[in-house]
């Protein structure tokens, strides 16, 4: 790069500088509660998802006044923290035509970013940054990981509907409109990444031993944004979505120098004698993790479930994602039978394959009712981990019978820090999912220059208040 493009970051970044920092303070709260008041947590934002729609007379509860008392079948094991959690009938999806043909590529891909791809290039990842990364590039900053992306399956499809590219069939995080987000798979190298064990020898370590991050060079970044910001003035555009994916891995890169500078600060404070510790002393202590040594597949799910909470507990993360199956064949012998939940969506009304599907979608939401209640017995400050998070179930399909997507299932659990009314059905909420998204980021108090998406305003009957 000539030196031409060489510009001294600490003056024309001093807005950039701004927008990261504030977060930081808008968000230390937690870290630095009023003198004689207990610590205040923070708001954790999660979503799980699975494929296909749902059975609607067994998911829908038949009206608002039953919902705690006699809820359908499919939320049986939702019944002990129904009141902590809110349903809404009404919720659209992302319409998507020109792209008819391509109902399983557009389930997943546009449920975080309630926006369609790119028609003209369909053979390549170019759609929208998802709600969860709109989300870490805020609070991401406080934490070792910004942010925490899970899956049953690996992401690795092959098809090709509508010639859309392979990668919208799996994948739901979207860094930026060109970078999808990979997911893990493997509760090992999960529970390493959370807390930065390798299972592998090597370099002066022993199996199992602890890395630290490398020193950091702040000069350097400074020399790299700048440069690269005046050079982004010169080239196509092309060229320029280029580049600025790779300024949003250097930005990534100078939130991990912020979290790092944080954790230090805070360590340096407990070193001296001086209590920093963003822990209320009735907190409940981390959970354990146990890796399932068999093949059933709610095991495996709820062990990812547990790293999910684990995160959330020790503030590893404040925001996740966990793809619980893809819309790519996966069967579920664990409930007696080895059809594929693809297969049994097309079900044409008959009993045995609506029973199929109704099984499939209560064994899901059962996964995620483990996660709840996880958290729901957890104390943290003065109330639960769940009292602090909300935490997102749904599909990218009404039904999977007719690909319909005019009312999209979801349950929303956890009260946000106290920014969501749960306990409740709502059956008529008239909006689209990025209404949704755009609404549960702001009772997260995560700013937003524009809507999610299609959305069009916030749904003003979730929140406590707005």
């Amino acid at each position: 790069m000539s030196s031409r493009f060489l510009i001294n970051r600490r003056t024309c970044l001093k807005g950039i500088g701004a927008a990261l920092a504030l977060p930081l303070l808008d968000s230390m709260g937690w870290a630095e509660p009023a003198k004689g008041k207990p610590a205040k947590p923070p708001v954790r934002l999660g979503f799980m998802y699975m494929p296909h729609g749902v059975i609607m007379d067994q998911f829908w509860p038949a009206s608002p006044e039953s919902f705690l008392t006699a809820p359908p079948p499919a939320l049986e094991s939702l019944r002990p923290v129904l009141d902590h959690c809110l349903m809404m009938k009404g919720i659209s999806g992302v319409p998507i035509s020109p792209f008819n043909g391509a109902p399983h590529a557009l389930e997943l891909s546009t449920w975080l970013t309630a926006t369609l791809p790119d028609a003209n290039r369909r053979n390549q990842i170019n759609i929208s940054i998802s709600a969860d990364q709109i989300a870490a590039n805020y609070v991401g900053a406080l934490t070792s990981l910004p942010s925490l992306e899970l899956a049953t399956m690996p992401q690795t499809h092959k098809e090709n509907q509508e010639g859309l590219n392979e990668g919208y069939y799996s994948h739901c995080s979207f860094r930026s409109a060109t970078q999808s987000v990979p997911a893990e798979t493997n509760p090992r190298s999960v529970l390493n990444r959370l807390f930065g064990m390798s299972d592998q020898a090597g370099h002066g370590r022993k199996p199992g031993q602890t890395t630290k991050a490398d020193a950091l060079d702040r000069k350097m970044l400074d020399l790299v944004i700048g440069g690269a910001r005046d050079l982004r003035r010169t080239l196509p555009q092309t060229d320029q979505h280029k580049l600025d994916e790779y300024l949003d891995s250097v930005r990534s890169v100078e939130r991990r120098i912020a979290a790092i500078e944080y954790r230090q600060k805070e360590a340096a404070l407990e070193a001296a004698g001086v209590s920093s510790s963003k822990r209320h002393a009735s907190d409940s202590p981390p959970i354990e993790i146990k890796i399932p040594v068999g093949d059933k597949r709610s095991e495996y799910m709820q062990v990812m479930c547990d790293l999910n909470v684990l995160a959330f507990q020790t503030d590893t993360t404040r925001v996740s994602t966990y793809i619980g199956s893809t819309p790519n064949g996966v069967s579920y012998p664990e409930l007696g039978f080895s059809d594929t939940h693809h297969s049994q969506t097309h079900h044409a009304n008959q009993a045995d394959k609506v029973g199929k599907v109704a099984a499939i979608t209560a064994f899901n939401i059962a996964q995620f009712a483990y996660m709840i209640k996880r958290m729901h017995g957890i104390r943290e400050g003065d109330g639960t981990l769940l009292d602090n998070c909300i935490m997102m179930w749904g599909s990218g399909l009404e039904d999977g019978n007719k690909h319909s997507r005019e009312n999209l299932p979801f349950i929303v659990a956890g009260r946000g820090g106290g920014s969501i009314n749960t306990g409740r059905f709502l059956t008529d909420v008239r909006g689209n999912q990025g209404d949704l998204l755009t609404t549960l980021l702001g009772c997260a108090s995560v700013p937003l220059d524009r809507p999610i998406g299609i959305a069009t305003k916030q749904l003003h009957g979730i929140a406590a208040t707005l």
